[in-house]
């Protein structure tokens, strides 16, 4: 999904607190109405293989056979959402030159009408993965995939809420994928089983203009994966989509591995966490590290000075006007929240008072360390 499901922070307040979250907001009233924005996203370990999974669709080769499949795909705006009624899994492998990506696709009705590279693909029923190696919110990657293998990459400097603008431009070079068809393809006279889906993504092929980041074991990228499905019925002999009554396509499913908590994927400090390994990834568990837990202030503030922004066309400019504290204790150390505003700027710092460690934020989302 690109800028048509940007959506705004007024949205934001539409789509706020989880009942089961209730007595984590009483505990911790700086989060207050942003519980479904402030949730821990899922995490995955990827095992590296010496063995180089052949890309032609087909996932049932025994280097497959080495990964863990992620959790069945969830509503992007989480639990208060009705499950998906069709399953979707991934899951990933690593060696030292590439990314490698395995996809199932539960789907009784297999269709797809887009041929061309750089199509605006998500209007047709997808798969799509997110790709921040940097964890900064910022110089991100998206790569959309449907039934016919047709494929739209970009970049984005940063999200489209902080005016990013997309570069389509920019190709995955080096990328190999392919699709592999359980039925047949654009045919309603008969139920299908599904698709599957192989990638092969260069590292090299991450980054614009800068040296490639290669992972290492211990390594964290945040990442995620959607799908998109329209509601179809068959019309002499070809599927078209449900429209309203205005002859409009009534909403797409989004459907996604970690909860964004909107309809949005561009937000991606909501993205999972994707851990590489050295050897196997079986027996290994992600341990959330301790700067994810100060970052979660920031966002916070962030959020709750972009809603403010939004009604009022200026930001808060002292803290204690966001009901935010100063003094905050994580995991037992004392850390200490800050922030410098204008009525047309501001950054937030969170500091352990231990390491004398700084994570900041500004107005467009960048998370940095400070020095």
């Amino acid at each position: 999904m690109t800028d048509s499901l940007q959506g705004g922070f007024l949205r934001l307040a539409l789509v706020t607190a989880f009942s089961f979250y209730t007595a984590v907001a009483c505990a911790q009233p700086e989060f207050k109405g942003l519980e479904n924005l402030l949730t821990t996203p899922k995490s995955y370990i990827v095992g590296h293989t010496s063995v180089v999974p052949v890309i032609d669709g087909d996932i049932s080769d025994a280097t497959w056979q080495q990964a863990p499949w992620t959790d069945d795909f969830a509503d992007i705006e989480g639990a208060d959402k009705p499950a998906p009624l069709l399953r979707t899994n991934f899951k990933m492998l690593w060696d030292d030159t590439c990314l490698y990506i395995a996809a199932q696709v539960m789907e009784p009705n297999v269709w797809g009408t887009l041929k061309r590279h750089d199509d605006i693909i998500f209007m047709d029923n997808d798969v799509e993965l997110f790709i921040s190696p940097t964890g900064t919110t910022h110089q991100y990657f998206e790569i959309e995939c449907n039934a016919l293998n047709t494929i739209f990459d970009l970049y984005l400097p940063k999200p489209y809420r902080n005016l990013g603008n997309p570069l389509s431009t920019w190709d995955a070079r080096g990328m190999r994928s392919a699709v592999k068809i359980t039925g047949t393809l654009n045919n309603p006279a008969d139920k299908d089983k599904g698709w599957t889906m192989e990638m092969a993504i260069p590292f090299s092929a991450l980054n614009i203009g800068v040296r490639p980041r290669l992972p290492k074991a211990g390594t964290v990228w945040r990442m995620n994966f959607s799908r998109v499905e329209w509601d179809t019925k068959a019309v002499d002999g070809k599927y078209e989509k449900l429209k309203d009554s205005n002859g409009h396509n009534l909403p797409e499913h989004n459907w996604v591995w970690s909860p964004q908590g909107l309809i949005n994927m561009h937000y991606p400090e909501r993205w999972g966490y994707v851990q590489f390994a050295k050897g196997r990834a079986a027996g290994e568990e992600f341990v959330l590290p301790y700067a994810e837990k100060q970052k979660k202030y920031l966002w916070a503030l962030y959020y709750r000075q972009k809603q403010w922004f939004e009604s009022h066309e200026r930001y808060k400019t002292d803290l204690k006007d966001l009901e935010m504290p100063r003094e905050i204790t994580i995991d037992g150390k004392p850390n200490e929240l800050k922030m410098e505003a204008t009525p047309h700027q501001f950054i937030g710092f969170i500091t352990d008072k231990e390491n004398n460690i700084t994570y900041t934020i500004n107005d467009e989302g960048l998370v940095s360390i400070l020095g």
